[in-house]
C-alpha cells in the first residue's frame, strides 16, 4: 500500500525556506500544502515559481493549521521557538533552521515540549547526513584513526553576510546572526555527534559596526580538546573540520570535501554513497515523521549546540 504523503508547510521563504521550497515540491514522500512569509517580495518569488501552492503573510496560519503534518521553520532564529512550540502542541512535527533558538531558555521549553508531545523533531544541520562526515564517522567506529587527539575548527569570510544571505538583515546582527550560529554551528554538531557533549574551557567574540568579526573557542569532548576559530577578514572564504588521531587523521573542507592524513600529507578521497543535500535530509525527516529512526538532529541534541554557541556571547561586553 502507498504510503500517504505528508502535508508541510513552509515557515520563512528567504533562501532556505525557498530552496527547501523547491526540493520538498520534488519530493515524493511531501505535498507542500501552505507557505508563509511576512515579506511579500518573498512570496512573490515563491508564487512565481511555485503557484500551486497557498501563500500567505501570516505564519500563525500554518501553525494553527488543521490539514498540515509538519512544518518546516526557516524563519529567523528569534521566532522558532513560538512557531515550534505551539505547532508540536497542535501534533505537528517540526524540521527547523539552525540555530535552534537563541534564547536557551526557549531553546530549553523547545526540547522539553517535544520529549512531552513525543512528535518527531529535527534541525537542518548539513553534517547530519553529509557523506564525507559519516565517512569519519565509520572510521571511527571501526578504530581507524586511533587515539583521537584533537578537533579544530577553522572558518574565514571575505564578507559577511555572504552574497546570498544579503536579503537577510538579521543575519549580520549580534541578536540572531553571526559566523558561529550560521556556520560554526554545524560543525560544533558534528564534533558532538561523533565524540559527545562539548563542556566549555574558553570562549571570546569580538564585534564590529556589522556584528560578529572574529570568533576563539576552545571545549572539550570528554578528554578531547576541541579548537574553534573565525573571522571576517580580507582572505578566502575557508570551511575545515579536522579531527587528529594517532593513526590517521580526518579533514572535511567546503562541507563535503574529505581528505586522508597520514602523516605525509592530506589526500583527498572519495566517500560512499550519496553526497547528502536539502533532498535527503528531507527524506530523513520523512523517517522521523514516520517513527522509524533517523539521522537527523533532534531538538535536544540542536540545543547541546545551542550552548555551545551562547557560551561566546553570554560573556562579551
Amino acid at each position: 500500500m502507498e504510503k500517504a504523503k505528508i502535508r508541510l508547510g513552509i515557515i520563512g521563504l528567504g533562501a532556505m525556506g525557498a530552496e527547501m521550497l523547491d526540493v520538498a515540491r520534488r519530493h515524493p514522500e511531501f505535498d507542500v500544502v501552505l507557505a508563509a512569509d511576512p515579506g511579500a517580495r518573498a512570496v512573490e518569488r515563491a508564487a512565481a515559481a511555485h503557484p500551486e501552492v497557498i501563500y500567505t503573510a501570516e505564519p500563525d496560519e500554518l501553525v494553527d493549521h488543521d490539514g498540515l503534518d509538519a512544518l518546516y521553520v526557516a524563519s529567523p532564529p528569534a521566532t522558532h521557538a513560538a512557531y515550534a512550540v505551539r505547532a508540536m502542541k497542535a501534533g505537528k512535527a517540526v524540521f527547523a533552521e539552525k540555530p535552534l533558538a537563541v534564547d536557551l531558555a526557549e531553546g530549553e521549553e523547545m526540547v522539553a515540549v517535544a520529549a512531552e508531545t513525543g512528535v518527531a523533531t529535527g534541525l537542518n544541520f548539513t553534517m547530519a547526513d553529509r557523506a564525507a562526515a559519516l565517512a569519519v564517522g565509520r572510521a571511527l567506529r571501526d578504530g581507524e584513526a586511533g587515539t583521537v587527539l584533537g578537533v579544530e575548527m577553522r572558518f574565514t569570510f571575505p564578507q559577511w553576510p555572504r552574497e546570498f544571505q544579503q536579503d537577510a538583515h538579521w543575519v549580520a546582527g549580534r541578536a540572531q546572526g553571526g559566523f558561529l550560529r550560521e556556520v560554526g554551528s554545524h560543525f560544533l554538531f558534528l564534533t558532538d555527534r561523533l565524540l559527545g557533549p562539548l563542556t566549555p574551557v574558553h570562549t571570546r567574540a569580538g564585534y564590529g559596526a556589522a556584528g560578529e568579526e572574529s570568533a576563539f573557542g576552545l571545549f572539550t569532548a570528554g578528554d578531547v580538546p576541541v579548537t574553534i576559530s573565525g573571522q571576517v577578514a580580507a582572505a578566502p572564504e575557508t570551511y575545515e573540520w579536522t579531527l587528529y588521531g594517532a593513526e590517521r587523521s580526518y579533514r572535511i573542507t567546503d562541507f563535503a570535501d574529505l581528505w586522508l592524513g597520514d602523516g605525509s600529507g592530506w589526500t583527498r578521497v572519495e566517500p560512499d554513497g550519496p553526497r547528502g543535500g536539502e533532498d535527503t535530509r528531507l527524506s530523513e525527516f520523512a523517517k522521523a515523521v514516520r517513527g522509524e529512526p533517523s539521522r537527523l538532529a533532534d531538538f535536544a541534541a540542536g540545543l547541546r549546540v545551542q550552548r555551545a554557541v551562547e557560551h561566546f556571547h553570554r560573556r562579551t561586553p
